[in-house]
């Protein structure tokens, strides 16, 4: 065996892992987005989100 069926192999480990990583968070992002989407849609808002004036006049 050569060195480059090593090497070849470590890259094609790499690039698999590299891509599941990416899947994993692109996919969790997705489940974070519909998450907060259902709770905004429910009522609950982000605390850094003002409500709006019911009054019309700014405190």
């Amino acid at each position: 065996m050569t060195h480059t069926f090593y090497i070849s192999a470590s890259y094609i480990v790499a690039a698999i892992v590299i891509l599941c990583l990416i899947g994993w968070v692109w996919l969790d992002g997705r489940a974070r987005q519909k998450e907060l989407a259902e709770l905004e849609a429910s009522g609950i808002r982000r605390r850094s989100a003002r409500p709006a004036p019911t009054d019309g006049a700014s405190s």
